[in-house]
């Protein structure tokens, strides 16, 4: 599996919107995994001046990521291959 970034732009959005809408994702990740297609949330990074939100998966691919978001109703503006820059330990 690799990651993959799904880029949104969420300005204006509420909290209790936003937990939301990450619980969703993570469930429908799950079910795609149980599904046979793995899909695993890492976590996501919001600024809430500007509404980017950052969420990082991981996945066979980028269109499966589409895929789950898509599912769980949580709008992006595109979803690109990434890389995870955490430290090594």
């Amino acid at each position: 599996m690799q990651p993959s970034v799904a880029e949104r732009n969420l300005k204006g959005i509420w909290m209790d919107q936003l937990a939301d809408a990450q619980k969703r994702a993570i469930e429908c990740a799950a079910q795609a995994s149980k599904a046979g297609k793995p899909v695993k949330y890492l976590h996501s990074t919001f600024v809430p001046e500007t509404g980017v939100c950052m969420c990082l998966f991981e996945a066979e691919s980028a269109a499966d990521v589409e895929q789950v978001n898509r599912e769980a109703n949580v709008p992006f503006t595109r979803v690109l291959p990434a890389m995870d820059l955490a430290p090594a330990a």
